[in-house]
């Protein structure tokens, strides 16, 4: 089944991009397109991509919109120009695992009525080595609504179940939802949430991101409580509007 890989970029993370596209060059599962999308001047982003001949494969798609909107935003606008039935995002300064698309499409396929999957994350560090973290969760089906009674808000414990950043997406779930949410530096948690709340997923026993540790991180930059956890508050009563609703489901003449 074909998947687009939506990454948006800005030029302060350029550099990372050869390393995404080297993890999506050993993928086992070949039906794939880059959906690049640059927020802010373009130069930069498509000097980098040009020196590691990334331009050269027709897979390869990038796009402009010149201003500087944010990755919610620069996301969203690389998912109106998606076609494929299944949307991988990967971030500009993370990888995928080789096997990631293979595993996540398998998953999907093999649970029809779920609307997105997931696989674990590992840590990648600055000195090469890799860190696993174990999930509340066993593989298999995610229940609706599981997610959100697992995601731990307290600012001196934090963590989201499962990792936002590296969800395979049906198409028409992510677009039911509005893509990601407006929120600072929650933009992948809120729209997981707001998925878990409206649909079943998928969770893989195998690792398919691997998320970089950097000191320009963005998400080290944002404090997920400027607002006062008011951005948290308003996911969770999003999530308890979409779970009075009827659940989402599949269109059956959609893959």
């Amino acid at each position: 089944m074909q998947v687009d890989v939506v990454t948006a970029v800005h030029a302060s993370h350029a550099g990372f991009l050869p390393a995404v596209w080297r993890s999506l060059l050993y993928q086992s599962h070949t039906r794939w397109r880059w959906l690049i999308q640059i927020d802010g001047p373009p130069s930069e982003a498509r000097a980098v991509l040009t020196a590691c001949a990334a331009l050269d494969d027709p897979r390869v798609l990038v796009a402009s919109h010149t201003t500087s909107e944010g990755p919610a935003v620069t996301r969203n606008v690389a998912l109106g120009r998606a076609s494929a039935p299944l949307v991988q995002n990967v971030d500009a300064d993370d990888e995928l695992e080789p096997d990631a698309l293979a595993v996540l499409v398998t998953a999907l396929n093999d649970h029809p009525d779920a609307g997105y999957a997931v696989g674990h994350a590992r840590d990648l560090m600055i000195d090469g080595l890799m860190v696993d973290h174990p999930l509340p969760f066993l593989p298999g089906t995610l229940p609706r609504g599981a997610l959100l009674p697992a995601w731990r808000t307290d600012p001196a414990d934090y963590r989201v179940p499962v990792h936002p950043a590296g969800v395979m997406w049906r198409r028409s779930l992510l677009v039911a939802l509005g893509g990601w949410s407006a929120l600072q530096g929650m933009e992948d948690t809120g729209v997981l949430m707001a998925a878990s709340a409206a649909a079943e997923g998928v969770l893989v026993d195998a690792a398919t991101l691997r998320y970089r540790r950097h000191v320009a991180q963005r998400s080290k930059r944002t404090s997920k409580f400027a607002g006062g956890g008011a951005q948290i508050a308003l996911i969770r009563e999003r999530a308890a509007v979409l779970s009075s609703l009827p659940p989402w489901s599949r269109d059956p003449d959609l893959p």
